[in-house]
């Protein structure tokens, strides 16, 4: 049976496997492994299919192909796996609707954990090459993927512009580094209206020494009771993470805690050569009025500013974050939670400015669900997404979306309505 993602929590993407049965070491120290027993998977119950899994080139795979195959293949991108040493595979939550349909799918562990994009473009790129010489070449193939692996899915298209037909990302980093500088800011915004004096980076100790009295300055029950600078951050929280929007009230009282354990390690992720976080820029805004108020003056003047070293980013290529231009080779429909904090709906507007930017508008589709949760899609949303998606690239209509870069839009208490199916918790129903 297959490995569900446990994507209404977080717990379910940071979760670390435990080490069992036959290993094999996947590559140079750290001593990354896949445990090959866990590889082997059954079909689905009514199902015929042809299933292959293995090593290459130190990552694990799995591969299933319908008796009944259509010719299309989809490769899946999984999520961000934390810093553990075991690598594991993670089936596609549509898998069943996808061998149903006639489509063979493919996944691959990657060969490292960690926030490393490089690696998940490469191992996933190398999986459909792999494919070919297992199965045979197939006649189109998706790239898709949740969280990180959205990022990956927005980054290889743009690098391999001719080996993918169409692409759907899923509550992805289309934002790539503004996702760390949304982290930053959020802290030391935290800190500033706590009257904390912050430092960067932050001190090893921050979770214990730091966090209980900025939560303490913002309210007698943070996050559940805010005093006036508990509800200022919450005002720039949202603003900084997708704008005014329907229940950001709960969102902010499901994430608020968490927001302060991401992106406070020492700036470089892990995979950057320097520190990649940067605020320089920034101008913080409490409320949805653009202009500055003394208030927003106040709090500008004391929040601390980082800056990024030179080395931190690179604009093009694979190296550190990989950056996400917008130049659409192909189609894309890519779908968002509006009420995540973890990987916020900002990075969808930032991709659909770029996209535009390129004059690539034509080939976007966003849509948005609305649930609190990241990556908290229902199966048949994801479902009816790539649907929509295969006939755009087979029939060449564009499917519809939701305008996610208008103010006012993003603001209407029914944002999120027209694709959203109903029983997403902390939402009221969406009625004509």
């Amino acid at each position: 049976m297959a490995k569900r993602y446990a994507l209404a929590t977080l717990l379910g993407l940071l979760a670390l496997f435990a080490l069992g049965g036959n290993s094999v070491l996947a590559g140079p120290p750290p001593a990354y492994f896949v445990d090959e027993s866990k590889l082997p998977f059954d079909a689905l119950p009514g199902t015929s299919t042809r299933r292959f899994w293995g090593i290459h080139n130190g990552a694990g795979f799995q591969i299933e192909v319908p008796d009944n195959w259509n010719g299309d293949l989809v490769l899946y991108a999984h999520g961000f796996r934390g810093t553990g040493l075991e690598l594991t595979v993670s089936m596609p939550r549509i898998r069943a609707y996808l061998v149903a349909n006639g489509y063979a799918w493919a996944a691959t562990s990657y060969s490292k954990n960690g926030y490393d994009v490089r690696q998940g473009v490469k191992d996933t790129h190398a999986l459909g090459e792999r494919f070919n010489g297992i199965v045979g070449n197939p006649q189109r193939a998706y790239l898709t993927g949740h969280s990180m692996g959205g990022h990956i899915t927005g980054v290889a298209i743009e690098q391999y512009p001719q080996a993918y037909a169409g692409a759907m990302p899923m509550c992805g980093v289309m934002g790539d580094n503004e996702l760390f500088d949304y982290f930053l800011d959020f802290n030391l915004v935290a800190q500033a209206l706590a009257g904390v004096q912050a430092q960067f980076p932050f001190p090893a100790d921050y979770q214990t020494a730091v966090v209980p009295g900025v939560k303490s300055a913002l309210g007698p029950a943070y996050p559940a009771v805010l005093n006036a600078q508990g509800l200022k951050l919450r005002g720039v929280t949202q603003n900084i993470s997708g704008g005014t929007r329907p229940g950001f009230s709960t969102s902010f009282f499901v994430w608020g805690n968490f927001l302060f354990t991401v992106g406070v390690t020492g700036g470089d992720i892990g995979v950057a050569p320097g520190n990649l976080q940067d605020n320089s820029g920034t101008v913080y805004q409490i409320d949805a009025d653009p202009a500055i108020s003394a208030d927003e003056a106040s709090l500008n003047a004391a929040v601390l500013r980082v800056s990024m070293d030179p080395q931190g980013r690179h604009p093009n290529g694979l190296a550190n974050i990989p950056r996400i231009s917008g130049r659409l080779p192909i189609p894309v429909l890519s779908i968002h939670t509006i009420g995540d904090l973890f990987v916020p709906l900002s990075m969808e507007q930032l991709y659909a400015q770029r996209v535009a930017a390129e004059g690539a508008s034509d080939r976007l589709v966003s849509r948005v669900i609305r649930d609190h949760n990241h990556c908290g899609f229902a199966v048949q949303e994801e479902a009816a997404a790539f649907a929509d998606l295969v006939k755009w690239v087979e029939g060449g209509a564009k499917p519809a979306g939701d305008d996610i870069l208008t103010p006012a839009n993003v603001a209407d208490p029914k944002f999120g309505c027209q694709f959203s199916l109903p029983g997403h918790a902390g939402f009221a129903a969406c009625t004509p």
